[in-house]
């Protein structure tokens, strides 16, 4: 029974590693594919979905680590990273970037300081996605034209605890912290704690 075992994780590290080569080589040339600007040694786990529109760009500074599977971070309801940017709009992230599962929706721009994790199945948007007029939904250029989007800023070092949602027109301080499940609808200065439903101080770094 011990042979059978050892032999089945020698196999299953084997796999792991040709699908880990396989993902990084394929992740890049998605990423060139869509025009975006990143660093040779930025690791992607997983294969993420990218969309960059026409006129969309995307940099992604040094050392960043995106993961898109559930063994890089098996912490339950995975998806893979999706980062999408839409006409005229701008993505930037820093250096020392990491990610699992993350979601970034950019309609104008989000800006992603250094050292900034944002943790599994986390959402930042920084548009409403439709308007919030009946009327104008129902027309879809309208909707469209009408739609409110706003700026996005995570400052140096915050971290976005796991399925937490940031929502348009956010700026997070550097340093601060975000708990998990915490829907963020205002800014939060630097050196804080907030969390919650929606998301309220709890007490300084």
């Amino acid at each position: 029974m011990g042979v059978y075992s050892f032999i089945f994780r020698a196999l299953r590290k084997i796999t792991n590693i040709f699908k880990q080569y396989f993902y990084q080589i394929l992740s890049k040339l998605i990423l060139l594919g869509n025009g975006v600007k990143f660093s040779s040694n930025l690791v992607c786990s997983g294969l993420p979905i990218i969309n960059i529109s026409r006129t969309g760009y995307l940099k992604i500074g040094d050392n960043c680590k995106i993961n898109s599977s559930t063994n890089s971070n098996p912490i339950g309801r995975n998806t893979p990273s999706m980062l999408i940017v839409r006409d005229g709009a701008q993505l930037i992230i820093g250096n020392n970037v990491g990610m699992s599962g993350s979601t970034i929706i950019c309609h104008k721009e989000v800006n992603i300081g250094d050292n900034v994790k944002i943790g599994g199945n986390a959402c930042i948007y920084d548009t409403d996605f439709h308007s919030l007029n009946s009327n104008e939904r129902a027309i879809t250029e309208e909707d469209k034209s009408k739609t409110k989007s706003k700026k996005v800023i995570l400052e140096n070092n915050v971290f976005i605890g796991a399925h937490s949602t940031i929502l348009k027109g956010v700026t997070i301080g550097e340093n601060s912290i975000v708990g998990a499940c915490s829907l963020v609808s205002k800014d939060v200065p630097a050196n804080e704690i907030w969390g919650g439903n929606p998301a309220t101080f709890i007490r300084k770094l």
